[in-house]
């Protein structure tokens, strides 16, 4: 069966991921990775994170997937190194400089190749595999034609593909509109999202025709990609022979993480879940909307927003229960709590419930309220699992 491979921006994002039904995680480091503002582990973290995933069976994967400047290759490989001693399962990389650079220093860790390295043939994948490469994430630009063609030209190496989370107005997550407009480098891990901006395209000899396209009266959000989602085609992918479905979303909030895993978790495992529920569930999360991308063969406006470049969810994200051993159960309160308020939870064991709080809401100090804030804990009124998610959904 195919892997669920999910994000991990720090430890309680890890953690999560672990609870709703990863098979394996990835996470960063504070050097090196494309994600700089996810939070990311030190070296020392990265080791407690690791000792975490193994004791729950689940491998660990960091990405140094930055393209490095030859001045960092030393310190790099080192980091390498390290990683290996700590007893990491595998680094995803992009720059064939590095993996050369790992390959000469004897570096044991198997060697996952990065979206960013744009794959899009049997030919490179082979290619990759000849130079050490154990599993290739295939380009995003592959539809599934393309992918069940590539999976039966390829031998002895496995394939990821990204089946959700944001994407950018890039080939393959490679993009310079960052580093221009800011100064910024996004193949540096300092993507400051540009392509999510307005803008109005002006032709030099028409400065006075701008071009309207699709603008409303807010302006256009030409770049503006929607978020994928292509839990349809998750049949076809295994049958394919794809090794992992890979989550997007180190940055993201641990409400997207567990809400995203606890779907994909479902249809991976097999269960036929009505299209109507699984949009229902995703529209809970921060989302741009959604759409599959170029699986489907071709791009099409519907792949765009060009109303805004804003995330909405139809739910606000309470709190989770906590994993500390207690006589009670307790909630970490994220976002306002009101006495009596209507909340849906669903639970790591996959269970989803509706269900009003009390009149009263009790914090741990024993004291009663009508309001919860942000920064408290709260005894929640029944027992749940850990990392159970409450939220409310917006009328």
């Amino acid at each position: 069966m195919a892997k669920l491979l999910a994000p991990a921006g720090n430890m309680e994002k890890l953690k999560v991921a672990v609870a709703y039904g990863a098979d394996e995680v990835y996470f960063g480091l504070t050097e090196f990775s494309l994600r700089n503002f996810a939070g990311n582990f030190t070296l020392d973290e990265a080791e407690t994170a690791l000792a975490y995933l193994h004791a729950h069976d689940i491998p660990g994967y960091v990405t140094l997937n930055i393209y490095p400047f030859e001045t960092e290759y030393q310190r790099l490989i080192e980091t390498a190194h390290q990683l290996a001693e700590m007893g990491a399962d595998g680094i995803i990389v992009s720059d064939l400089g590095v993996i050369s650079a790992l390959k000469k220093a004897q570096n044991p860790l198997p060697i996952h190749i990065s979206t960013q390295a744009n794959t899009l043939s049997p030919q490179t994948v082979m290619a990759y595999r000849a130079l050490g490469a154990s599993r290739v994430n295939l380009a995003r630009e592959l539809s599934i034609e393309q992918i069940e063609s590539l999976q039966q030209n390829i031998t002895q190496v496995e394939t990821e593909v990204f089946v959700h989370g944001a994407v950018c107005f890039s080939y393959s997550g490679r993009c310079a509109i960052s580093d221009y407009t800011t100064g910024r480098r996004a193949n540096r891990g300092e993507c400051t999202h540009p392509c999510r901006w307005q803008y109005t395209l002006i032709e030099k000899e028409r400065p006075d025709d701008p071009f309207t396209g699709a603008e409303d009266e807010r302006g256009l959000y030409l770049f503006n990609s929607k978020d994928l989602a292509l839990f349809s085609f998750i049949p076809r992918l295994q049958a394919a022979g794809v090794h992992a479905f890979k989550i997007e979303g180190r940055m993201k909030s641990i409400h997207y993480l567990a809400g995203v895993l606890w779907l994909y978790r479902k249809i991976i495992d097999g269960q036929l879940l009505d299209n109507e529920f699984v949009m229902q569930m995703l529209s809970r999360v921060m989302n741009r909307g959604y759409s599959t991308g170029f699986m489907k063969g071709h791009i099409t406006p519907d792949d765009y927003r060009f109303d805004d470049n804003s995330t909405r969810g139809h739910s606000k994200f309470l709190g989770i229960i906590t994993d500390d051993e207690h006589s009670d159960c307790r909630m970490d309160i994220r976002n306002r709590v009101e006495a009596g308020t209507d909340v849906e939870i669903f639970t790591p064991n996959g269970d989803v419930s509706e269900f009003t709080l009390p009149a009263e809401l009790l914090d741990t100090d024993g004291n009663s309220a009508k309001v919860l804030n942000h920064g408290k804990t709260m005894v929640f009124p029944v027992e749940l699992p850990p990392y159970s998610i409450i939220r409310k959904l917006n009328s």
